[in-house]
């Protein structure tokens, strides 16, 4: 269906404490513009997004969910139609608004049959996407997150659902810095295969692995290269997984990205593979019975029988990125949305999206996806034989201090400013006052604030 603007909806309203940033037309509209006239990366919708290739009289196609807040649709359609574009918007209905359960997240993220069947939240609609596609559209406007397809035609993500997504500050950060930034913070990596990796947070991660040099070479059976995912940068490749993977520690959080807060997790890896889950409340339960559920299957990806292997220790990049305010509710995105911000990292464990081992599970209607856990506050640390090479510190990039990036940052302002995190998750005993142990009983009494 077509939309046009709506009226001004006039301020946000949100729990006790939110602050919605962006609320009038004309400020969405301004956003809104600026976004359209980026580049396209088309390279992951977590991270640059952007429509600057659109020309006058092509055909694009926005593709959103009913929660999606409707003013956000409608500025984007709007910038591109002043560009000359001619724009439809579809809406694919989803369950109402609610309040987060325990095990949403495994609700969206878990499978057992096809994916174009039961399409999860953040990958595209089949449906959608062949729309596009069997409609000759030159750029499909899809997807909150996660790999980009190959397709034909264009094909960029909108990961807004809420006008708490829409503000100026994260999405029209320069991009010329950002990019540095991402760069700075990548080649800290790869620069340095053969190194170890040591990841730590203050809410007990400690997890150690070898940087592999054969999964940053372009062409190899990763097909993952040198070109970074910008603002998911990638601390450990995708799958496949291989014998050489040296991966060993916990992984310990609160938050996921689609989930109530849990109690305190802590999951245990040995060479890449989960083998133990403590603690984590009701989500760690259904986990240990998807663990047992999965434990024999032979999956092509991972060297060894079991689902829950880690793949990902994705780092986010943007400095502007803010919790939204109606946090508590599905149509706030989750937690999802914040993993964007700078030094944020979080963990995948399980099968890649879209990958061809999910093609091969969902075939025999076999259990695939992944599960995640967040670190807050995490340290990141390239240890050489000549020395340590901080990539984060306390949640903080530390590539916001390279002299490039600072010398490019003040070509737009106050450096000091720009490379700053707008926000920092108030966590009781490390980031804020108070009792850790207390916090991470009930996690989501503090989040939710009451």
């Amino acid at each position: 269906m077509c939309g046009s603007p709506s009226p001004d909806p006039g301020p946000e309203a949100g729990p006790a404490g939110g602050v919605g940033r962006v609320v009038a037309l004309d400020d969405l509209l301004g956003v809104a513009r600026g976004i359209v006239r980026q580049d396209e990366v088309r390279r992951t919708a977590a991270g640059f997004i952007g429509y600057g290739a659109t020309k006058p009289g092509e055909r694009v196609l926005i593709g959103v969910d009913s929660q999606t807040d409707p003013d956000l649709t409608h500025a984007v359609a709007q910038a591109l139609r002043e560009m000359g574009a001619r724009v439809d918007i579809v809406v694919a209905q989803v369950e109402d608004d609610r309040e987060f359960e325990d095990l949403d997240e495994i609700r969206v993220a878990m499978r057992r049959r096809p994916w174009v069947e039961e399409p999860r939240r953040w990958e595209g609609t089949p449906w959608v996407e062949e729309l596009a596609r069997s409609r000759g559209y030159d750029l499909l406007i899809h997807g909150k997150g996660g790999a980009i397809p190959k397709v034909e035609h264009r094909y960029e993500g909108f990961p807004w659902v809420v006008k708490d997504h829409f503000a100026a500050e994260p999405n029209l950060f320069p991009r010329d810095l950002h990019r540095l930034i991402n760069e700075r913070t990548w080649s800290r990596i790869t620069a340095n295969t053969g190194a170890r990796l040591l990841l730590t947070d203050p809410e007990g991660t400690d997890v150690r692995l070898t940087i592999l040099d054969a999964p940053f070479r372009d062409g190899t059976r990763h097909d993952y290269g040198l070109s970074p995912k910008w603002g998911h940068l990638m601390a450990h490749p995708p799958t496949p997984i291989g014998p050489d993977d040296d991966t060993t520690g916990v992984i310990a959080g609160t938050l996921n990205h689609f989930s109530r807060p849990f109690p305190r997790i802590e999951v245990d890896i040995e060479r890449a593979r989960m083998t133990g889950i403590r603690g984590g409340g009701a989500y760690g339960a259904a986990w240990r019975d998807l663990e047992e559920e999965s434990r024999n299957t032979s999956y092509p990806c991972f060297p060894e029988p079991g689902l829950f292997w880690i793949w990902e220790i994705a780092i986010g990049t943007n400095p502007k990125i803010v919790r939204p305010s109606n946090i508590r509710s599905l149509s706030s995105g989750g937690f999802e949305w914040e993993r964007r911000r700078a030094g944020i990292i979080h963990c995948g464990i399980g099968t890649r999206w879209r990958s061809s081992e999910e093609v091969w599970a969902g075939e025999r209607h076999l259990l695939y996806g992944h599960l995640h856990v967040h670190l807050m506050s995490a340290t990141l640390i390239v240890q050489t034989a000549t020395g340590d090479i901080p990539v984060i510190e306390g949640g903080r990039l530390s590539a916001y201090d390279d002299p490039d990036v600072r010398d490019l940052a003040a070509r737009y302002g106050d450096p000091d400013q720009l490379l700053h995190d707008d926000w920092v998750p108030e966590i009781p005993g490390i980031t804020v006052p108070g009792d850790y142990a207390d916090y991470a009983r009930d996690p989501a009494r503090w989040v939710y604030g009451g």
